[in-house]
């Protein structure tokens, strides 16, 4: 189950990194025959279970969220437009990717074919791709009205339409180029999942500058937005704090926010630093021995963040969950969160933006 540097049999619709007793690597090709020489029955049953999770869990978490946005007029504001778009995202990761992964484990290889397999990578890239700059897209909003880095800067409509057709635009220019002939959308890990090419290097696919260009613009850019963008807000919160110690409300408010912001910093690190890292890896170390089952963790990770994106940026707004937990209950909530007017971070916003001065 470890690579080696020995060069191996090339196909243009997979890649098989591992040395193997035979010249044919067809034989043993993920779109034909069971995986079984990666990775035992109970591994593929058990990844198999995980993806099926995620498909149930994701689809109905991120269909709740449009639908009790749809019914609430409340919820209807401008951010939380972008909160729909990025349940958009995590609805086409978990029910096409989640369910393809599901469906593929159970077979313990890649059942669907080379079609099959771009329509899973296309899918999950442009789908990560919208959820990952939706996130960044939230995290600018929240600098620009809190903050005020732009004095009497309001967030409209036409900001709130921006901030939902950028994400699709730049998703696409990642999603596209695998199918054109810039890398390509192999499977990748125990071969049931796919993505673009990590592995292979020196051939007409030019893998090396599309994970480059993947890892640069689709990673490290909307990262350092994120860091730059909420460490503003927790500087101005702080200052807010500071200036009124007296004021319950504004302490309790700044100690929810940075809570949420360390949660959402959190999230995505975890969701993606370990694909841009083991991708940058295998660029950076052509040739080195690595296990195979470990290049199926990031994927999983990545495709997890359908479920816990949705508890971040939705359950933990009062106001969203409390219209959610009405729409599941017939009208009562069983949690009996406050009937607030505004959510934590809108409360935030109201603070800071009446009683501190732009910096």
């Amino acid at each position: 189950m470890r690579s080696n540097s020995r060069p191996q049999e090339f196909h243009d619709d997979f890649y098989i990194p591992i040395p193997l007793d035979t010249d044919n690597l067809t034989l043993f090709s993920p779109y034909l025959v069971p995986q079984d020489h990666l990775g035992s029955k109970a591994m593929f049953m058990s990844m198999s279970a995980l993806m099926f999770f995620l498909f149930v869990a994701g689809t109905a978490i991120n269909i709740l969220t449009i639908v009790c946005t749809a019914q609430y007029k409340k919820l209807r504001s401008h951010l939380n437009y972008i909160l729909v778009n990025l349940a958009v995202a995590n609805l086409l990761v978990s029910s096409v990717g989640s369910f393809t992964c599901f469906y593929c484990f159970a077979y313990r290889y890649m059942i669907l074919g080379p079609i099959g397999c771009k329509i899973e990578g296309f899918t999950a890239t442009i789908g990560g791709m919208v959820s990952l700059w939706s996130l960044a897209v939230v995290a600018i909003e929240r600098y620009l009205v809190i903050c005020k880095p732009i004095a009497n800067f309001a967030f409209k409509g036409h900001h709130a339409i921006i901030g939902c057709v950028i994400p699709w635009i730049i998703a696409l220019c990642a999603a596209i180029p695998p199918l054109c002939g810039w890398s390509r959308y192999i499977p990748e890990g125990l071969q049931c999942s796919c993505s673009p090419d990590w592995y292979t290097t020196g051939n007409k696919f030019n893998n090396e500058s599309f994970v480059m260009f993947l890892f640069c613009f689709c990673f490290a850019v909307p990262f350092t937005t994120i860091i730059f963008c909420y460490s503003q807000l927790l500087f101005t919160l702080k200052s807010a704090a500071r200036a009124q110690e007296q004021s319950a409300s504004t302490q309790k408010a700044e100690r929810e926010v940075t809570k949420m912001v360390v949660v959402m910093v959190l999230g995505f690190l975890v969701c993606w630093m370990p694909y841009a890292s083991f991708a940058v890896w295998m660029v950076s170390n052509r040739g080195e021995q690595f296990d195979l089952r470990l290049a199926t963790v990031p994927s999983c990770l990545s495709k997890a963040s359908t479920v816990y994106n949705p508890i971040i940026y939705v359950f933990l707004n009062k106001q969203f969950r409390s219209c959610m937990m009405k729409m599941i209950f017939c009208g009562k909530n069983p949690f009996g969160d406050d009937e607030e007017a505004s959510s934590q971070v809108t409360q935030v916003s109201s603070v800071s933006s009446s009683q501190v001065s732009p910096s």
